[in-house]
């Protein structure tokens, strides 16, 4: 498990959480960068969206070994959000607006992507 203060320079230390996790799981090249961006989009969001850039409130990243996945359990500490409620990024509305990806990329990136705890938590399932 990671703990990570909320503060935006700790979105760094996902990166060596990521590596060594790769290292551990033998994760090929691919993997490694959907799971780096992935997890990377979701502690910005938990620590930003989330957290509120809070530094008294913490995000934790958990991490599973299922059969032939890994799951990421990211939680923030936030009221969460509704995640149907998400404007679509690639709406012509929407296409030019910084940010507003994060989710649409761990989609796109992951092969399972899930909320719990009232969007709290999101958890990211990688297959190795």
């Amino acid at each position: 498990m990671l703990k990570l203060t909320s503060h935006p320079r700790n979105i760094s230390l996902v990166e060596k959480f990521v590596s060594r996790v790769a290292t551990m799981y033998k994760v090929n090249g691919e993997i490694y960068g959907n799971i780096l961006i992935s997890l990377t989009e979701a502690v910005n969001n938990a620590i930003i969206h989330g957290n509120q850039s809070d530094e008294s409130k913490q995000v934790r990243i958990q991490l599973k070994k299922l059969k032939d996945r890994l799951a990421f359990h990211i939680t923030d500490e936030g009221r969460g959000f509704d995640p149907n409620n998400i404007p679509d990024p690639t709406c012509p509305e929407n296409i030019l607006k910084c940010g507003g990806r994060g989710v649409f990329l761990m989609h796109e990136l992951s092969d399972s992507l899930s909320f719990r705890n009232n969007g709290s938590t999101v958890i990211i399932e990688f297959k190795i």
